[in-house]
């Protein structure tokens, strides 16, 4: 498999892990061992720079070097003992971190609203709400973002949370409390995108429209008890219409339309002709 040199460095370099220090440790990877110039020709580093690479990489346990026959050779770590090992200081700092932080700060601002601009962002975001979510979840979510989220919406139902999922496009989804929405083509065209909405606890509420042909992304999050208000309203009344839809789907569609299109017109009261 082709690896990614791009996106490697990207990686390394959200650990701190500098271009040419990640390079210098996939040569030797490739080498295994080598010496400095062995090293630097194969990373495509200068020469005059691998021994402060070098140094920095034994600082960091990445690499060790050795002597033999006067000669001194390198050595990298084992890639999945650098990142596991990277992966549990991560955590322990980020633990400290936020204990830490949390001393400094005084009380938090309720009120304010986060906004989330990018894909990423929001579905992270998302993610944590369900994962650390201790006693309701109301999740108004498209397929992509269903399909990501149930496995965590059955953990949280496992551990004793109630949820419910109001489910807009195909796909199947199983779990018990799911509400598929009836015209999501409807819903899409409306709302030019796809919606996701969470609620956490009652405490904590995400609203976001995902554009698909634009690639951008519209979100919030927030405390804000009206915003959470606001939310919850949202998806509890989409699951009233879901069970008033599965059980007079025929009545309704003779009533209002294709696509209850009477019914969503509010500006007017009106019904099809009898």
């Amino acid at each position: 498999m082709v690896v990614n040199k791009e996106e490697l460095l990207d990686l390394f370099a959200r650990l701190g892990v500098s271009e040419y220090e990640a390079k210098v440790y996939g040569a030797l990877l490739a080498l295994n061992p080598a010496t400095a110039y062995e090293a630097a020709r194969e990373a495509g580093v200068p020469t005059s720079k691998v021994y402060e690479v070098l140094d920095r990489l034994e600082a960091r346990s990445m690499v060790r070097s050795l002597d033999e026959g006067g000669k001194k050779r390198y050595l990298p770590q084992d890639p999945e003992e650098f990142v596991e090992g990277t992966r549990r200081r991560l955590g322990d700092t980020l633990d400290c971190l936020k204990t830490d932080l949390k001393k400094l700060g005084g009380p938090q601002d309720q009120g304010f609203i986060w906004n989330l601009s990018d894909t990423p962002t929001l579905l992270d975001k998302a993610c944590r709400m369900v994962q650390s979510a201790a006693e309701a979840l109301l999740v108004s979510a498209w397929n992509p973002e269903a399909t990501l989220l149930a496995p965590l919406l059955s953990a949280a139902r496992e551990r004793g949370v109630k949820t419910a999922l109001v489910h807009f496009g195909g796909g199947g989804i199983d779990l018990p409390g799911v509400f598929r929405h009836p015209i999501e083509d409807t819903i899409y065209a409306e709302k030019g995108g796809r919606g996701l909405t969470v609620v956490a606890d009652g405490r904590e509420a995400l609203m976001g429209t995902l554009r698909e042909g634009e690639g951008s992304v519209e979100g919030a999050w927030s405390q804000n008890r009206g915003f959470v208000t606001l939310a919850e309203d949202y998806v509890k009344h989409d699951i009233y219409i879901m069970k008033i839809v599965e059980r007079f789907d025929p009545q309704l569609q003779a009533r209002f339309g294709p696509g209850y299109q009477k019914l969503r017109d509010v500006w007017n009261d009106e019904e099809e002709a009898p």
